[in-house]
């Protein structure tokens, strides 16, 4: 998921909310940011909580999967 960003002739940067994406100025009049509000931010940590996001990488490695024993410990 890519966020755009918008400079404009102030050098002030705007992106866009990655909830609602409203366009959000990249500052500290946005204490949210990248997000609009902190509506916005909880309903994004409420999606990683419930794993509807995740970060793709390696299986976990577990007891259960044998990995302390394959390692000697």
């Amino acid at each position: 998921m890519s966020q755009s960003t918008t400079n404009t002739n102030d050098n002030i940067t705007v992106v866009k909310c990655p909830t609602c994406k409203t366009d959000v100025v990249w500052g500290e009049q946005s204490p949210f940011r990248p997000f609009c509000c902190k509506r916005c931010q909880l309903i994004d940590l409420g999606e990683w909580a419930d794993e509807e996001k995740s970060i793709p990488g390696a299986p976990d490695l577990s007891d259960s999967d044998g990995w302390s024993e394959d390692m000697g410990y």
